[in-house]
């Protein structure tokens, strides 16, 4: 088959370009990030342009079989940013593929549209309330997948859990700088909280699953995340254990820790935003049942098996990226006034 993948450059998309040339298929990348991946940059049609230009958009869907659709701007980016790509570029994608009679179109949204929950586990059903500029536009963005769903097209839409693997840096590059360095963790709360997360390559499985299976199971709604996870404390201190300095997760009081994160971020010295420092210390999961069942969907890595493979590559590939900084998944987020608390651990 022919895959468009939006948001190719990027950590889930380059991920998902290797999965899918492994197994054969013909890819197109689409991003406003250059793709600079050696490895795959003259195997596959690499498109450099933005979600928002219908032009290009209209382009990159014709002769495409199925497009997976992962380009966002995430919750670093500045709100009209997030709005007009998360939603306008969505509906853009959306509209080509119709035209261009694309086979599927595989939306990944987020669990962040369930907010801050009131229970656990969450499913497919349970009401949305999404949580800043991304939590609402990821919200949206759903809207109008289920608009076209209804016209008759095939849209799976995936709900994964903050995910991780290979390429991964972002707000865990932080974990794995201060682990790698000798230094203790601090965690918002005592960290006995559920946190689920979810490895890349167990996210790519979902999405090839979605893109071959039968369109009578695959135009759902699925959340996607690991089946072995324990408390928030426990996985990141396997990450300080696999670092070998005796190092411990560092618990901290919510509620101070909170206000000063809040006040932090107004001054731009730390690059924790809202949707990270308040559920930090809730507990986080959703029911893979769904998934499980229609799909066939099996994870293969825990929580902890994921956080220690990102960490091996991080450790692996360093020296590429340590002078680099900004608001991606695909590099180190600035540490700011966090760097020298990092000191004290």
């Amino acid at each position: 088959m022919k895959f468009l993948v939006t948001g190719g450059a990027g950590f889930l998309g380059i991920n998902l370009i290797r999965y899918l040339k492994s197994r054969g298929h013909k890819i197109v990348s689409l991003d406003i990030a250059d793709f600079n991946y050696a490895d795959m940059k003259d195997k596959i049609t690499v498109i450099n342009g933005d979600i928002r230009d219908k032009q290009i958009v209209h382009v990159a869907t014709m002769d495409v079989d199925v497009v997976i659709h992962t380009a966002a701007a995430l919750p670093l980016y500045k709100p009209e940013d997030i709005f007009s790509t998360d939603i306008q570029g969505t509906r853009n994608l959306l509209e080509a593929s119709k035209e261009n009679k694309v086979q599927r179109f595989i939306h990944i949204s987020s669990t962040a549209v369930y907010g801050i929950p009131d229970h656990h586990p969450l499913y497919e059903d349970d009401k949305l309330d999404g949580v800043g500029p991304y939590g609402k536009s990821k919200i949206a963005a759903e809207e109008e997948c289920l608009k076209y769903r209804r016209t008759g097209m095939c849209v799976p839409i995936i709900r994964p859990k903050s995910f991780v693997g290979p390429e991964r840096l972002g707000v865990f590059a932080l974990l794995y700088d201060w682990a790698k360095d000798g230094r203790g963790f601090p965690m918002i709360g005592n960290g006995n909280n559920s946190y689920q997360l979810l490895d890349v390559e167990d996210l790519c499985d979902a999405i090839y699953l979605c893109a071959t299976l039968d369109k009578n199971k695959a135009n759902d709604t699925f959340n996607i995340g690991a089946k072995k996870f324990t408390t928030m404390k426990e996985d990141y201190q396997a990450v300080l254990d696999f670092a070998g300095h005796g190092k411990k997760i560092v618990p901290l009081p919510e509620k101070p820790i909170i206000w000063t994160l809040k006040f932090l971020e107004v001054l731009k010295l730390s690059p924790l935003y809202k949707w990270v420092y308040e559920t930090a210390s809730k507990d986080s999961f959703v029911s893979i049942e769904k998934a499980e069942k229609v799909l066939g969907y099996s994870p293969k890595y825990s929580n902890k098996d994921a956080l220690i493979r990102n960490f091996k590559w991080y450790l692996e590939h360093e020296n590429e990226f340590k002078d680099q900084s900004g608001v991606s998944h695909r590099v180190p987020w600035k540490q700011g006034v966090l760097k020298i608390a990092k000191m004290f651990f």
